[in-house]
C-alpha cells in the first residue's frame, strides 16, 4: 500500500517547517536513506533521507511551501508493483512564498535525519499535553514493541528519545519529570500602523523562535544581575605569548576564547551553578558545555563547545572558529547547538561597555562580556592604568543564589586575572 512520508520534527522546538528543496520528482524510485528534500527548522537547513524503498506518486507540498506543520503528509511513496493511488491534498498551510516576498536560498546542510515512516502514530502527548520529542526511528520502534513513548526518557539533544532509549524501555517505564509549560498571558499590545513607505519585512522562522523564547525567559524566569570589573593585562599578555605559537599552526587564541576557558574550569569548580530547574528537581549536568552566542542572517545561533574545561585554548579556538562560520552558513547540526549548560554572549568588538543578557533556558547562567579598555585604576593608593573588562552575570535565582553567584565570579576573575591558572 502507498506510504506517506511526513514532516518531521528535526528540533525539539520544531512546530511547523519550510520545505527548501525536493531532490526527487514524481516516478523517481528512491532507496532507504537517500535524501529527498531539504526542510528549514527554526534553527537551520536540514536533510531528510527516506526510510522506506519505493517510486515517488506524488510530491503534497510544493517545494519553497512554508508553514508545513510537523506530522503533514509532504510526499506519497508507492511500493513496488503498485499503481497509481489517489491524490493526497497538500495540507492548507503549504503554500509556496509569494514570489514578492524576500528571501535567500538556504543553504545546504550536511546534517540529516530520516523521515518518519507512516506507520508510526502521531507524536504521543504526556498527560500534561506537552509534545513528545522523538526521533522518526525511536516512533517507529515504539509502535511495534506498543510503548508508550510519553513514558520514556528522552537522552537525545533536549531530551529528545531516540532509538537506543526505546530499546532499552519496558513497558510501563515512568516518565521523566518536565518543566511546566510557560503560561501565556494576555497581551495589551497597541496594534502596529504602516505608513505608506514603510517596508514589510516577514519574520524568519528563527527569528518567530528567539522572540517567544525570549519573553518566555524573561516573564518566567527570575533573573538577578551581577557585575564585575577585571583587570586583563594578564591575559592580554599571555594570550599574546600563546599566538606567538599557535598563529605558525594556523590558529590563532582570541580574548573570547579565553574567557570560554575560564568560565568553563570555573564551572568545574562550582558544579552546582552548571544546572537547570524543573518543576521536581535540579539537573546538575555532568559536563561542562559551553554555548557561545554567534550573530547570523537568520538571528541568533549558540553552538556549544562540549566538554570546554577539558580542552585546551588552540582547540577552543579553532573549535569555535569552525562552529561560528557553520553557524553563519546555517550548517550546524543539531547535537552541535542543542544543549548546553552556560552561555557566553559578547559584544565587546562593537565597542559596547557592558549590558546585560536574557538568560538561555532551560540554562541558569549567561555571562554578558563588554569591550576591553584602557582605564585609570587606583591600585596601592596610586592612579595607574590598567586595561579593563566588564561582565554582567545573568543568574536564574530558583538555581543560583546571590551569594553562589559571586562566588562564581570570584573563581571567574582568579582565572581571568591569572591565566596561568586556566592551564593546571
Amino acid at each position: 500500500m502507498a506510504i506517506n512520508i511526513l514532516m518531521p520534527a528535526l528540533s525539539p522546538t520544531m512546530t511547523e517547517g519550510k520545505l527548501a528543496k525536493w531532490h526527487v520528482k514524481v516516478g523517481d524510485t528512491v532507496t532507504s536513506g537517500q535524501v529527498i528534500c531539504e526542510i528549514e527548522t527554526d534553527k537551520a537547513t536540514m536533510e531528510v533521507e527516506a526510510v522506506d524503498e519505493g517510486r515517488i506518486g506524488q510530491l503534497v507540498v510544493p517545494e519553497g511551501a512554508e508553514g508545513v506543520k510537523v506530522n503533514a503528509v509532504i510526499a506519497v511513496l508507492l511500493e513496488e508493483g503498485e499503481k497509481e493511488v489517489a491524490k493526497v491534498a497538500a495540507p492548507a498551510a503549504a503554500s509556496p512564498a509569494p514570489a514578492t516576498k524576500p528571501a535567500a536560498p538556504p543553504p545546504p546542510a550536511p546534517a540529516s535525519v530520516s523521515a518518519p515512516k507512516p506507520a508510526a502514530p502521531a507524536p504521543a502527548k504526556p498527560g500534561n499535553g506537552a509534545r513528545v520529542f522523538a526521533s522518526p526511528l525511536a516512533r517507529r520502534i515504539a509502535a511495534d514493541k506498543g510503548l508508550d513513548l510519553s513514558r520514556i526518557s528522552g537522552s537525545g539533544p533536549g531530551g529528545r528519545i531516540v532509538k537506543a532509549d526505546v530499546e532499552a524501555a519496558k513497558p510501563g517505564r515512568a516518565a521523566a519529570p518536565t518543566t511546566s509549560a510557560a503560561v501565556k498571558p494576555a497581551t495589551t499590545e497597541q496594534p502596529v500602523i504602516a505608513a505608506p513607505g514603510d517596508s514589510r519585512v516577514p519574520h524568519t522562522s528563527i527569528r518567530k523562535v528567539i522572540a517567544r523564547r525570549m519573553l518566555e525567559s524573561k516573564q518566567t524566569v527570575p533573573h538577578f544581575y551581577l557585575t564585575v570589573e577585571f583587570e586583563i593585562d594578564a591575559l592580554l599578555a599571555a594570550r599574546q605569548a600563546i599566538n606567538a605559537v599557535t598563529e605558525k599552526r594556523g590558529t590563532k587564541v582570541s580574548v573570547n576564547d579565553m574567557v570560554i576557558k575560564a568560565c568553563a574550569k570555573a564551572l568545574r569548580d562550582h558544579p552546582e551553578c552548571n544546572a537547570s530547574w524543573t518543576e521536581d528537581e535540579m539537573i546538575q549536568y555532568g559536563a561542562v558545555d559551553i554555548s557561545v552566542a554567534v550573530a547570523t542572517d537568520r538571528g541568533l545561533i549558540t553552538p556549544i563547545v562540549r566538554n570546554a574545561d577539558m580542552k585546551g585554548l588552540a582547540q577552543i579556538a579553532a573549535e569555535m572558529k569552525d562552529l561560528a562560520a557553520r553557524a553563519k552558513a546555517g550548517k550546524l547540526k543539531l547535537d552541535e547547538f542543542q544543549g548546553g549548560g552556560f552561555t557566553i554572549s559578547n559584544l565587546g568588538m562593537f565597542g559596547i561597555k557592558n549590558f546585560a543578557a536574557i538568560i538561555n533556558t532551560p540554562q541558569a547562567m549567561i555571562l554578558a562580556v563588554g569591550a576591553g579598555e584602557e582605564r585609570v585604576v587606583v591600585r596601592k593608593g596610586q592612579m595607574v592604568v590598567r586595561n579593563m573588562l566588564d561582565c554582567t552575570l545573568a543568574v536564574d535565582h530558583r538555581v543560583v543564589d546571590g551569594a553562589l553567584g559571586a562566588l562564581f565570579l570570584q573563581t571567574l576573575r582568579a582565572y581571568v586575572e591569572q591565566p596561568a591558572a586556566m592551564l593546571a
